[in-house]
């Protein structure tokens, strides 16, 4: 069954409070087969992991955390490679299969058996893979500006558009990309004053070559054939979409019920880029939470 947008939207009542970074909750680490994981954590009840993208770090969700916070418990994970999180060398350390492994350390550290996994950009690569790698610990799946990978993988191979657009990523795969990168390069997206000094100081903290090597290890690659297998997703899936996004452009949205196997979302948001959820934090944050309302956590015997 594929939900319908309209209702949701006019469901959801609730007060929007945004957060500063020392108000988001408390702090811990997860150790991922060596490597710790740095998370932020804040309320009570089902788990919510929240994956963000690049170049980002915790602070991301600072709009979404508090509403989120009132029914759940929310975790807002530092990938590896950035701010507080280890950052090892070498592109087989960025490989997609130990960056889902970072996720289930982080939910197995907290003692759960499922969460609901959030994610924008690299972190809704990592979304996706996990729910279709680790479905048994999937309860819910929401995805910000990432299309699926199949979709991705269809439009750099027939759209030049989206071919073109994808330079950049290419580029971020050269050996000595990181050294034409700074902290200061990296924040050009970040508009309050306030919270481009955090992120400075996180990217100060973070290892350029490791978030390059998400890029180096795990971005498709020509003549992008799907030769890899993408099992069905299995759990219910809400995708939220700035359609001014540059790099991931909105045809790749195409076909994307065809590979869930359960109820799918799509909602797309007409003059937000690429940071959907920082360009209209009030609309993505009241979908997710009346989303989440309407497809709560069931009961385990």
């Amino acid at each position: 069954m594929k939900t319908c947008l309209c209702a949701l939207l006019i469901a959801v009542s609730l007060s929007f409070t945004p957060c500063r970074a020392a108000e988001l909750g408390e702090e811990g680490f997860a150790d991922s087969n060596g490597v710790k994981i740095h998370y932020v954590t804040a309320g009570e009840g089902p788990l919510v992991v929240l994956l963000h993208g690049f170049p980002d770090f915790s602070y991301s969700w600072r709009d979404q955390m508090p509403s989120l916070a009132k029914n759940h418990q929310v975790v807002a994970l530092d990938l590896r490679g950035y701010n507080k999180s280890d950052q090892p060398e070498g592109i087989e350390n960025y490989a997609m299969e130990k960056l889902v492994g970072d996720v289930a350390a982080v939910v197995k550290h907290l003692r759960r058996d499922r969460a609901t996994i959030v994610g924008h950009d690299w972190g809704g690569a990592i979304a996706w893979s996990f729910a279709m790698h680790q479905p048994e610990l999937t309860e819910r799946l929401i995805i910000l500006n990432l299309p699926h990978p199949r979709g991705l993988l269809r439009e750099l191979k027939n759209n030049p558009e989206q071919h073109k657009n994808s330079a950049y990523a290419k580029a971020f795969q050269r050996p000595e990309a990181a050294e034409a990168i700074s902290p200061e390069t990296l924040v050009f997206w970040v508009k309050e004053p306030e919270a481009r000094e955090k992120y400075l100081e996180a990217f100060r903290r973070s290892s350029i070559e490791g978030m390059l090597n998400y890029y180096k290890a795990n971005y498709p690659r020509e003549p992008y054939d799907a030769t890899t297998e993408f099992p069905q997703v299995k759990c219910p899936v809400l995708m939220i979409h700035g359609l001014d996004d540059t790099a991931l452009l909105p045809g790749a949205l195409n076909d994307t019920w065809k590979w869930i196997d359960s109820d799918f979302t799509l909602v797309t948001v007409p003059k937000a880029g690429h940071w959907v959820h920082r360009d209209r934090p009030e609309l993505v944050t009241k979908t997710m939470v009346g989303w989440l309302a309407e497809h709560p956590v069931k009961t385990r015997e």
